[in-house]
């Protein structure tokens, strides 16, 4: 290592230093090549710092230089994989890596402790559910106290209504079933086996999958428990009953272009939830210029792709021909500067060229044009909604052109050499159809596994087959309108009592869920799945979905997976809306006062974004917040904007000339520029810009109330007579500062990292 630093020239301006020590394989009598044969030195050695690590960290972790797990067949990493809880499909799993270290002792008392978290969270579960569906106990809770059980709420506001003896019993039980049986390392209980008769059986497989069912069980029961929590918290109801909001905000675009079946009026960001029409109209309208664009993008991706490109020459002056430009991203490199010029003027005469202000045609998205417009009403609406949803379509599209291009170099993405790949193994199974094809973006088969893929596939078919029937069963009764008669005689439970939605739940018989239950077991138990059979490749022989034609058999077969994965994705929505809306439908009518509204006519409310608050700290509607907020943030904005200034200033014009302190000989010349600058500031300096800062604040009233406290210090350049010239001034500065605040933050950070970067690369030299 000392010969290599020592024995050659290394100094700045040298060859070497540069990085061309000479060596024969690295140098050549052609400047461009011996460049070439450089850089590929270079980048041969970036690539072997990624793999010296990647190796550093394989060897770290499995004792050997290439990884080969074959023989580690005693890894602490592998010690789980046939405990209780490892179950297919995901196996043993650990992400954390808690059982790294191979530690028996700690993955059962980690196991144990899931356990009894599984156990407590289904009992919680049911304690959520239960009274929902049933109803409550007769009687008192504690008749000490007058409670009765029908005054407990559900949810986690029960919590309030427990007394201090209740709490007493719920700890003398939890420590009862700590107590009463050995826990203890080595225990039957301690591995999850308390000997409970559901949980256990005489053949050791058969209490095996007991107890594993219950893990799995409690795993689930952890995850719904939390989502109640969650719901509960947020809507105040253990179902989330929003059933007052029946005049919500979000409802007052449902008539709205754009609005189309099968999704209808969907805004999950909110951004009409402030319920302005005037909002709601410029961002239709930019979406759809946005859409005009992509259409026009996506077909300048695809046109080239089949027909070929133009002959001659796209700029004669320039000797660019057509046939010169590559298609897709790369084709900017190519565009002339006159190009440009033409795309801006033709953007700014489609801009200019019609009126588009609020209320006339062209804003609400009605151009015209005779392919986009007709006599009838109906007609002309439904044209102009394709419009929007085939610009959607665009936008989607264009983006996966720009990511495709981007990854493979190609505007359509070559993939012709990965002809063994085995994300093609199942290019010609069921459920593989045009215009997606097979598509696996998480990547599941990639390993290949024909076995996996069908028993994934069977489960999607199921699947697919409940959501369609679970669909059907929200749209149908909202549509037809329900049976007359009872559904249970018995219950006195008639069909028209059972409410659309997740809340018929509620209503379900005992025995309706027996017979759920059993029609569910009735469709597995009554046709041979295993593999290899017709049924668990999804030909289940029904009439509907059957064909002598095998092309027409596949072609129904195929049908069904595409309508049931249309029907999950329906009634995944479906639930949603029920559980966040309280209804089927999602009735939002009674937002019309929203705190979320309060602001939106305030300073600093500007277009084209209006009043934006991602993080909700309006959401409470304190009007002293706000405005203390937005005082704070004008004062950041005015302090950035000088702070800019003062980047920018010394580099365009030069320093004062001069000293700054003549005490302490320091020039302004002295004085570097950006952050450094700090360092030179004397402790003089340090008092003056403190007591220039207590001035500001202290120099004018700027009480909750007055002119300063919402903004206007009366500077003249920032007021006038005109009270709407004086709200565009104040509103502009507003802006100013924002864009400093980006600008300043901006600048220090490429100050900063320059210098780290410059650090960097002077520390890396030395070391080379």
């Amino acid at each position: 290592m000392a010969f290599c630093e020592v024995s050659q020239e290394q100094t700045p301006g040298t060859d070497a230093y540069a990085g061309d020590f000479g060596f024969k394989v690295l140098t050549a009598a052609d400047p461009a090549e011996k460049t070439k044969k450089l850089n590929a030195e270079i980048a041969n050695g970036r690539l072997a710092m990624m793999a010296i690590i990647g190796m550093f960290f394989q060897d770290g972790l499995t004792g050997s230089a290439w990884g080969d797990w074959a023989n580690y067949t005693a890894s602490p990493l592998r010690a789980f994989e046939n405990e209780l809880g490892v179950q297919a499909p995901v196996g043993f799993w650990d992400p954390a890596g808690f059982t790294a270290d191979g530690s028996v002792e700690d993955f059962k008392r980690r196991r144990a402790t899931e356990i009894k978290h599984g156990r407590m969270s289904m009992l919680a579960t049911m304690g959520y559910i239960t009274p929902e569906i049933t109803g409550k106990f007769p009687g008192y809770l504690s008749p000490s106290a007058g409670l009765k059980f029908a005054d407990v709420p559900n949810g986690l506001a029960a919590i309030s209504k427990v007394p201090a003896a209740g709490w007493g019993q719920i700890l003398a039980y939890m420590a009862f079933c700590e107590v009463s049986q050995e826990q203890t390392p080595g225990t039957d209980a301690y591995a999850g086996d308390f000997g409970f008769k559901v949980l256990t059986a005489a053949d050791p497989a058969e209490k095996t999958k007991k107890l594993n069912a219950e893990i799995a069980n409690g795993r689930l029961a952890m995850m719904a428990i939390i989502g109640m929590f969650f719901q509960d918290g947020l809507t105040g109801s253990a179902w989330g009953d929003w059933a007052n909001y029946t005049a919500s905000p979000l409802r007052a675009f449902e008539n709205e272009l754009g609005v189309q079946a099968p999704v209808g009026f969907w805004d999950p960001a909110g951004f009409t939830a402030d319920g302005s029409v005037e909002d709601f109209k410029r961002r239709r309208a930019t979406e759809i210029k946005h859409g005009r664009i992509s259409m026009l993008a996506t077909m300048g991706y695809i046109t080239p792709e089949i027909t070929g490109k133009f002959p001659g020459y796209l700029s004669p002056s320039a000797g660019l021909k057509f046939a010169d430009v590559p298609n897709g991203l790369a084709a900017i490199s190519k565009v002339p500067a006159a190009g440009w010029g033409q795309i801006l003027a033709y953007m700014a005469f489609c801009e200019v060229s019609q009126e588009q202000t609020p209320g006339t045609d062209a804003y609400a998205g009605d151009f015209g044009f005779k392919v986009l417009t007709a006599a009838d009403p109906a007609e002309k609406t439904k044209k102009l909604n394709a419009e929007i949803a085939n610009g959607r379509l665009a936008m989607m599209a264009i983006i996966g052109m720009f990511f495709q291009d981007g990854l493979t170099g190609s505007a359509w993405g070559d993939w012709a050499n990965y002809t063994a790949s085995p994300l093609r193994a199942f290019e010609n199974e069921l459920g593989v159809q045009a215009p997606v094809g097979f598509w696996d973006p998480a990547g599941f088969t990639a390993d290949g596994s024909v076995e996996d893929f069908k028993r994934r596939r069977a489960t999607e078919i199921k699947h697919g087959r409940i959501s369609m029937l679970a669909t059907m069963g929200y749209i149908t009764p909202e549509i037809t309108g329900k049976f007359p008669g009872y559904l249970s005689p018995s219950a006195g439970l008639k069909f028209a009592d059972v409410p659309n939605g997740l809340a018929a739940i509620s209503k379900v018989p005992a025995a309706g869920w027996g017979q759920i239950l059993a029609y569910m077991a009735f469709c597995e138990v009554s046709q041979e799945q295993t593999p290899g059979t017709d049924a668990y490749a999804g030909d289940f022989g029904f009439k509907v979905l059957t064909a002598a034609d095998p092309a027409e058999k596949t072609k129904k077969l195929n049908a069904e997976i595409a309508n049931g994965r249309l029907a999950m994705m329906a009634i995944i929505g479906m639930f949603f809306q029920d559980g966040l809306t309280g209804s089927a439908w999602g009735d939002w009518a009674n937002y019309t006062a929203s705190p979320l509204r309060a602001f939106e006519n305030e300073l600093g409310v500007q277009a084209p974004v209006g009043f934006w608050d991602p993080a909700g700290f309006t959401a409470d509607g304190s009007v002293e917040d706000f405005k203390r907020r937005r005082a704070t943030e004008i004062k950041h904005g005015r302090i950035s904007m000088l702070a800019t200034m003062g980047y920018i200033t010394p580099e365009i014009t030069g320093k004062f000339p001069g000293y700054l302190s003549p005490s302490a000989g320091l020039k302004f010349a002295d004085v570097p520029n950006g952050l450094a600058a700090i360092s030179k500031v004397p402790a003089a300096g340090w008092g003056q810009i403190l007591a220039y800062m207590a001035f500001c604040e202290v120099s004018q009233d700027q009480t909750p109330g007055t002119d300063a406290y919402a903004g206007d210090f009366g500077f003249k350049v920032l007021t006038a007579a005109d009270l709407a010239e004086k709200t565009k001034k104040l509103n502009a500065e507003i802006a100013n500062g924002r864009l400093a605040m980006m600008a300043i933050i901006g600048m220090f950070f490429q100050v900063e990292c320059g210098e780290k970067l410059l650090t960097l690369r002077k520390s890396l030299c030395c070391v080379s």
